[in-house]
């Protein structure tokens, strides 16, 4: 009775231990948003300074399980310099999305392959097909919320299927894809590491690293999409229907709210 009481403190203490070490990279990681709001230069740096932080951590710990959760960590601000520092002049926002997108997708596919996680471990289910369609319609609400906080500029000038086809498949893939495969796919994925409560973490994260927008609604909005993405998927365990979400939320956001309000 009393080694099983000492093997429960100690598991315990290293899960208190990780989440203290992830929250204060968490915090870091809002420290070098705030500062890239007022310059995205030391944005950047900040952010390279938590990189490099998280994948020496990793590499301290050995063969310990969280080295896992410490390199996925390192995928959040590994968005924001590919974002800040890419040379994207002369390209229009749909097509920076994709660039961005490009690098974040190959270092996602290098985690998988380096974490060995299975197709199904990060969501590649279909999980329950009527679920997956609510969800999935649930992101037009989202995007109609976010359209009247940003109230962004259209990103075509006309709604025709010759112009709006290639940015809805760009949006759907780049951002909807992409992020979810990055946050709800792969990290929530990990993070779990934490506990039960994980799932929490990463919406908080993904709120984190909206700050870049200058604008705390739509950051309080994220969050809210997240807590609702990272539910569904901690519930059914498909990241099918918050792809899908995800994609349509840009899609109405970008495209179709701006020309139809």
């Amino acid at each position: 009775m009393i080694r099983e009481l000492s093997v429960f403190n100690w598991i315990n203490s290293d899960t208190n231990k990780l989440t203290r070490d992830s929250v204060a990279y968490l915090i870091g990681m809002f420290g070098a948003e705030l500062v890239g709001v007022a310059s995205s230069g030391w944005g950047a740096v900040f952010h390279v300074v938590i990189l490099f932080s998280l994948i020496t951590h990793a590499a301290l710990v050995g063969n310990h399980p969280s080295y896992r959760l410490f390199l996925v960590l390192a995928l959040g601000p590994l968005i924001r310099i590919v974002s800040l520092t890419m040379p994207l002049e002369g390209f229009s926002q749909t097509y920076s999305f994709l660039l961005i997108s490009i690098p974040v997708l190959v270092g996602v596919l290098g985690y998988i392959r380096l974490l060995g996680l299975r197709p199904a471990e990060i969501g590649f289910t279909l999980g329950k097909i009527p679920i997956q369609v609510v969800v999935a319609i649930v992101g037009i609400g989202f995007g109609l919320a976010d359209y009247f906080v940003l109230e962004p500029e259209p990103l075509v000038s006309e709604l025709t299927w010759q112009k709006a086809v290639v940015p809805a498949i760009i949006l759907m893939v780049s951002v909807g894809f992409v992020e979810e495969l990055l946050f709800r796919g792969v990290m929530q994925r990990v993070v779990g590491l934490l506990g039960s409560w994980g799932w929490v973490y990463i919406a908080v994260l993904y709120a984190v690293l909206q700050i870049g927008h200058d604008s705390v609604l739509h950051c309080l909005l994220s969050f809210e999409i997240a807590l609702f993405f990272g539910w569904v998927v901690k519930k059914w365990g498909s990241i099918l229907g918050v792809v899908v979400a995800h994609g349509l939320m840009n899609i109405y956001l970008y495209l179709i709210f701006p020309l139809v309000f």
